[in-house]
């Protein structure tokens, strides 16, 4: 995904940092990040709060396999029906933000 279109999905917070980061981009806002893009699929900083309102809107945490077994990471897909509809971007963007604010402490 390019950088503008990621600038796009997360408007709503002000602009954000793209750094390149393990062959896929690491997206930031004031210095916290909140999102990856991995394999061209943006992915949500998620935490305990968050994950059951993720599950329910049918997202699916990022795992990878680690030495054989999958390894969950604290970050989810962005729902389908967010891509249609800028306000409910912005809800789950500032989830995101929240999240990381928190994993932060």
């Amino acid at each position: 995904m390019d950088n503008a279109a990621i600038e796009d999905m997360f408007e709503t917070l002000g602009p954000v940092t793209i750094r390149r980061m393990f062959g896929g981009k690491g997206i930031y806002f004031q210095g916290v990040i909140l999102a990856l893009e991995v394999d061209g699929e943006i992915l949500l900083k998620g935490d305990a709060e968050t994950a059951p309102e993720l599950e329910e809107a049918g997202s699916r945490q990022w795992t990878y396999d680690g030495k054989g077994k999958p390894v969950k990471m604290p970050y989810w897909s962005i729902p389908e029906s967010a891509f249609d509809d800028p306000d409910e971007m912005g809800r789950w963007v500032r989830m995101a933000y929240a999240a990381a604010l928190r994993a932060k402490k």
